[in-house]
């Protein structure tokens, strides 16, 4: 194992907080929530918050020194070392019209380098999680992205066309979709973890904030993907400007880029 491997304690850490989150959000899924609109008009309901609450206090019991960076109470010590990144559910959504595809998502950087990420889909029991130097794994067991040498062959996948906001993003999604063979909707996070678990081959999202993408890195990277901006650049932890392309193949990842540039 790599010297750089990820700390074992943090591994242990971030499995506790995906279990303290999945109780919470396990008690309200196809209840009958509350749904509040930010100001983002994006929706959040009580599972939201309390399960970003528990992982928080977690944090905060076992390492207070780390810092904390989170969708629905925001952020603490951002200038330490390590920071962990929390979405307690990506794909409020789907959590609020009872579909179980959204997923609490985990990150940790260290000095803002993604080394550790969780994708947990608490209704299903599956838990995906990269670990820098350790590779990825499902449930436990050890998984990788499939290969894809070109988009003629490739699943590609968006969560919403409506989503992509900048200058000129639709008309780019449109072109990538058009030169794979399967283009797919919906999902969320949970594109990401089909990509790693070589059920997908690409997914291009913009507008999203380092809690929708830090977790992701390492899960897709340890399963031997990538992911980096429209550019082709690998991402920073809170450096990005919300547009990502995850592939799980470089060549594939490669063509993309060069569609993308228009």
């Amino acid at each position: 194992m790599a010297e750089t491997a990820c700390p074992a304690d943090f591994i242990a850490l971030s499995e506790k907080l995906a279990d303290a989150a999945g109780a919470v959000i396990r008690g309200y899924f196809r209840t009958a929530v509350g749904v509040d609109d930010k100001s983002d008009d994006s929706p959040v309901t009580i599972a939201d918050r309390e399960a970003e609450a528990a992982m928080r206090r977690l944090i905060a019991e076992t390492f207070p020194e780390h810092g904390i960076f989170g969708e629905e109470f925001g952020s603490e010590r951002l200038d330490a070392d390590y920071v962990w990144v929390l979405d307690p559910i990506d794909g409020t959504k789907s959590f609020i019209t009872g579909k179980p595809i959204f997923g609490t998502l985990i990150g940790l950087l260290h000095r803002d380098v993604p080394i550790l990420g969780i994708i947990d889909q608490p209704i299903a029991g599956e838990r995906w999680l990269g670990a820098k130097g350790r590779g990825t794994t499902l449930n436990g067991k050890k998984i990788s992205t499939r290969a894809c040498p070109s988009l003629s062959q490739a699943t590609i996948c968006t969560t919403a066309p409506e989503l992509l906001r900048g200058p000129g993003d639709l008309d780019s999604w449109h072109r990538l979709r058009d030169a794979a063979k399967l283009p797919m909707y919906g999902g969320d996070c949970y594109n990401y973890a089909l990509v790693a678990s070589g059920f997908a081959d690409l997914v291009v999202e913009s507008g999203l904030k380092p809690y929708d993408y830090c977790a992701l890195i390492p899960v897709i990277e340890e399963a031997g993907g990538l992911v980096t901006d429209w550019q082709g650049q690998r991402l920073g932890g809170m450096k990005s400007d919300g547009r990502v392309l995850a592939a799980g193949d470089s060549r594939a990842h490669a063509e993309a880029i060069r569609i993308l540039a228009g």
